[in-house]
């Protein structure tokens, strides 16, 4: 659905009018607006201010979107031991956004000490409940054993999963291998389509790799 920018303003009117009424859902999507741009300039300061309501009301997604602000130190100073009390309490209502936050911390050693056991459990939550960046990031960890075994069958599993969703890495990785049957046979024609998919989103490597996989077949 595509919204332009008098229909955000219409859709905020509401939300704006509810979140006031101490309705966690609206401030949540009011926060949201503040923090993309959606018929509000762009405001870090509102989008946690907003986010901190809904997310006091035990609302996971606010929880979740506010753990991400102090990560990144939007609207808030940067701060990765809140970051991550936040990122549990989401995680632990299914928020799979969060989880997959909580794993990216592990994987990174970002407020935690680096540990890739972790990370491949946190992103293995996340990405059974259909999270398409854990799904990424799990096929990484299967592909050089990082947290679990090797085994090349899930790293094509989770791969295929958040490519068919849209993943920008994903859809390159997935390119990558069927080149150069890693993990799957050999399919140039396959290759082409993800390598193509991914470029399409602007990602570059795919832009590169589909040029020329392209030229050397000409």
């Amino acid at each position: 659905m595509h919204f332009d920018k008098h229909s955000y303003k219409q859709q905020n009117k509401w939300f704006l009018k509810a979140a006031n009424n101490g309705h966690a859902c609206s401030q949540f999507n009011i926060g949201v607006a503040y923090e993309y741009g959606n018929g509000y300039e762009i405001d870090y300061n509102q989008a946690t201010e907003w986010y901190r309501k809904a997310a006091e009301q035990g609302y996971a997604a606010a929880q979740a979107n506010l753990g991400y602000c102090y990560e990144r130190g939007l609207g808030v100073e940067r701060n990765y031991e809140q970051a991550l009390i936040l990122y549990r309490k989401a995680a632990a209502q299914g928020d799979s956004y969060a989880q997959c936050n909580i794993g990216a911390c592990y994987y990174e050693g970002t407020g935690v000490e680096q540990d890739y056991t972790q990370a491949a459990a946190w992103f293995q939550k996340a990405a059974e409940a259909g999270n398409a960046s854990a799904q990424a990031n799990l096929s990484t960890c299967y592909r050089f054993g990082y947290g679990v075994e090797k085994n090349y069958n899930q790293m094509i599993k989770w791969c295929r999963k958040a490519a068919e969703q849209g993943n920008i890495i994903a859809q390159y990785n997935l390119g990558y291998y069927l080149e150069h049957g890693i993990g799957v046979p050999k399919n140039r024609k396959q290759a082409i389509h993800w390598y193509y998919q991914s470029a399409q989103q602007g990602y570059p490597d795919a832009k590169a790799a589909h040029n020329a996989i392209i030229s050397s077949n000409l």
